[in-house]
């Protein structure tokens, strides 16, 4: 399963970050379309490694508090979905 999500996300767009946002309602600005996708890029292992250590607070004012309430909720839904096939 790593091998999978490694490839998608060495080739992962700022497009396909924007695309899937639009897709559960949440239009980011191009400030925060661009924190997201620089931070997702940057920190996806140690995200998938250790969910539980992400605190989504401290970057609570790179976003919009609409945005910010909509991505906590998918950050955990997701999560939850997820972390079962990561372990």
């Amino acid at each position: 399963m790593y091998n999978l999500i490694q490839r998608v996300m060495l080739n992962l767009t700022k497009e396909e970050v924007n695309n899937f946002a639009l897709k559960k309602n949440v239009y980011l600005s191009d400030e925060e379309l661009d924190f997201t996708y620089n931070f997702v890029k940057k920190n996806w292992e140690q995200v998938i490694k250790n969910p539980s250590l992400l605190n989504l607070d401290r970057y609570k004012n790179q976003f919009s508090s609409d945005n910010f309430t909509k991505i906590t909720k998918l950050f955990n839904e997701y999560s939850a979905k997820y972390q079962a096939f990561l372990k």
